[in-house]
């Protein structure tokens, strides 16, 4: 007796993603369904999903990534979650890998993807990003967002993780002043985390601690090697952690 197939919920959250959420949403039209929780956007996003006959759009106002997350993934009616960013495509190679390996008799509780970086239209080589993995397939039953973190939101999984081959690619990198303003987000939320857990201010860590996340990334991690996208890259990520 064949079994079943197994049917699949594509999660996404967003917020002004017009450029981007077009080919996130047609890479991910293989999913039985398409859930997507919009953080009341002001520049198309919502009333392109709401004529989108395949996606179901709920609006949602943001408090923080994990919080987000968490309700998206309460809207899910499947058991096997494909969650992924509105500015990440799903290749055909990673879609037949996400589909053999749902399919398969014996799976994991969740999948690890290691993604390929987009600075605008080129790759990011390096710069600190060339070992990224985030889970973004699993089953629902095992897995919860920590709400230890309310940025970098992480999945707690019941169960053993797996890694798929093929790469999710991510247009991290759609412009200067895009990338600043999400870096200086994740920045703020991620202080907000560390005043929850009582740490103090130190002038010293000020100064130290951004300028080792810049020369870790772009001479230990090869930065350099991206030229000036790396320059760019590895300066913001550490304005983050400034």
């Amino acid at each position: 007796m064949s079994t079943p197939k197994q049917k699949i919920s594509a999660l996404i959250i967003t917020y002004n993603e017009m450029g981007y959420i077009q080919k996130c949403i047609d890479s991910i039209s293989f999913a039985d369904e398409i859930i997507v929780v919009d953080s009341f956007s002001n520049a198309g996003t919502y009333e392109y999903l709401q004529k989108h006959k395949q996606v179901k759009v709920i609006q949602r106002a943001f408090q923080n990534f994990t919080d987000q997350k968490s309700f998206a993934l309460r809207q899910a009616t499947n058991d096997w979650v494909l969650f992924v960013d509105a500015d990440e495509v799903v290749t055909d190679q990673l879609r037949t890998e996400i589909l053999v390996t749902i399919n398969s008799e014996k799976t994991a509780s969740a999948y690890w993807f290691y993604r390929k970086f987009m600075y605008q239209k080129k790759p990011l080589h390096f710069s600190g990003w060339q070992t990224d993995k985030n889970h973004r397939l699993f089953k629902k039953s095992k897995a919860q967002f920590t709400n230890k973190k309310i940025v970098h939101e992480t999945l707690q999984i019941e169960g053993e993780s797996a890694c798929l081959k093929a790469k999710l690619t991510h247009y991290c990198f759609k412009d200067y002043q895009d990338y600043k303003a999400k870096m200086l987000h994740y920045g703020h939320l991620r202080a907000q985390e560390e005043f929850v857990r009582g740490k103090k201010f130190n002038y010293i860590k000020l100064l130290i601690k951004p300028a080792w996340k810049f020369l870790y990334n772009f001479i230990i991690r090869f930065g350099f090697l991206d030229f000036k996208r790396g320059i760019n890259v590895c300066y913001l990520n550490a304005l983050s952690v400034y």
